[in-house]
């Protein structure tokens, strides 16, 4: 039977060989895997001319997913810098790399990077438009947006976020329930004002079945942007936010009418204690479907940081339900990330997904930690530095001030627990102030 989607396969009962390759990854019965992209609670973007990829599934029972943001803008338009960052993604692991590039024409350095990447390349047509276009946002026209859309599709994107839920209800509650913050989505930002000054309807909620139609053909999946997700804590839970995202679960049932499947995009900034009830709220107004977080940043006050108060909240999310998670770097809200930066957002990232894979019981999750304790147990250092996911600091921090003792690290010495119990244990004695 023929198919165009990786749902439109699992529905007609098809274990395609994307769904193989995800299974023997994540431990999991194909047979159960269809059953789950099937009903939406699983995607694997996968674009059908982006042949150099190696598939990954995001949603339900998965290991969690990490996705890098890079790309040029009017200030920083180095696109050699672009590719070392992509290097330092692929090294690190992550699964998948948005170009959110912004200024000129763009799709040069997107192709190459579908070339040549295994991960999911995702992308935000809605930055690309106004490049692409070579028109100012007033004098584009509904369906010149489609045309974007269009495009990235033909280059092999993967996924797309699409901000098709701010609609004028949407606006008509932001504006009603005052922010602090505003509108702090850049796509989101950019569609409210072409709404505002044409007086139009979002064009993508507007023209939603040929979007559809568009991602149906290349089997792109559809990232349902959050425009109005909250820019500070101050902002989340608010009237603006959960509009959308009931708007979003409406639009997640009518791609998977037309087999496209389906991400949900949410926040943003949030205080710790709001995360879990808006993780379980996604699950329950999105019918199930991936939840793809930015964060949650859990404080405002550490720019600079933001790194470590994305991966506190994006922890707290994936250990209650999010699926994908999109790295902040230390350079968030302050300028373009450089490739220093870009490592230390991913290592972050990773250190959130896989803190909650371990909550959450994935199989396997716990497999790496269990061998890092034996070589701990061990003092079996280049043990340790093989199954660190950065090997080179660690291998770094240990060498800048070696012990004495290889069997000890300069912190404890002789007096590290780890030797002292397993001289015991071997029936040998302890001793500190005799030169062997």
């Amino acid at each position: 039977m023929a198919y165009k989607t990786q749902m439109e396969a699992a529905k007609q009962g098809i274990v395609t060989k994307e769904m193989k390759i995800v299974a023997e990854k994540e431990y999991m019965d194909p047979e159960k895997l269809r059953d789950l992209v099937a009903a939406g609670q699983v995607a694997i973007p996968c674009n059908v001319r982006h042949t150099s990829i190696s598939p990954e599934g995001i949603g339900s029972g998965l290991r969690t997913k990490i996705n890098v943001n890079l790309g040029i803008s009017g200030d920083c338009r180095d696109y050699t810098q672009e590719f070392e960052k992509v290097k330092t993604a692929l090294k690190y692991g992550a699964e998948a790399i948005m170009d959110l590039s912004n200024y000129g024409k763009t799709n040069t350095f997107r192709q190459q990077l579908i070339e040549m990447s295994p991960a999911m390349i995702g992308t935000v047509p809605m930055y690309d438009a106004i490049g692409y276009l070579e028109k100012d946002l007033l004098e584009i026209s509904a369906k010149d947006f489609l045309k974007v859309v269009e495009a990235h599709a033909k280059e092999g994107v993967d996924f797309m976020t699409i901000h098709a839920g701010i609609n004028r209800r949407c606006v008509e509650a932001f504006k009603r329930d005052k922010r602090k913050m505003n509108i702090v989505s850049r796509g989101g930002s950019l569609l409210f004002a072409w709404m505002e000054m044409t007086g139009n309807e979002n064009p993508f909620y507007e023209y939603y079945d040929d979007v559809l139609e568009i991602l149906r053909e290349y089997d792109v999946t559809i990232s349902l942007g959050d425009a109005l997700r909250p820019g500070c804590i101050d902002d989340s839970s608010d009237a603006g936010q959960i509009s959308e995202l009931i708007e979003l679960g409406n639009l997640t049932k009518r791609a998977w009418e037309k087999d496209v499947q389906v991400m949900v995009e949410g926040p943003g900034h949030m205080a710790m204690n709001e995360i879990a009830a808006n993780m379980q709220m996604e699950k329950r107004l999105c019918h199930g479907a991936p939840f793809y977080v930015l964060g949650p940043i859990v404080t405002d006050i550490f720019p600079g940081y933001d790194h470590i108060t994305s991966a506190i909240g994006g922890a707290i999310a994936a250990a209650n339900g999010a699926d994908f998670l999109c790295y902040v770097t230390p350079a968030e809200h302050l300028r373009l990330p450089d490739a220093n930066d870009v490592k230390e957002g991913i290592i972050a990232s990773r250190i959130a997904a896989h803190a909650a894979d371990i909550a959450k019981g994935v199989p396997h999750a716990r497999d790496l930690d269990n061998k890092m304790a034996e070589a701990r147990h061990k003092v079996d250092w280049d043990a340790m530095f093989d199954i660190a996911v950065d090997k080179e600091k660690a291998q770094a921090y240990f060498e800048s001030t070696p012990p004495a003792d290889r069997h000890t690290c300069s912190m404890c010495g002789k007096m590290c627990a780890v030797r002292t119990t397993n001289l015991i244990l071997e029936g040998k004695k302890v001793e500190f102030c005799t030169e062997k």
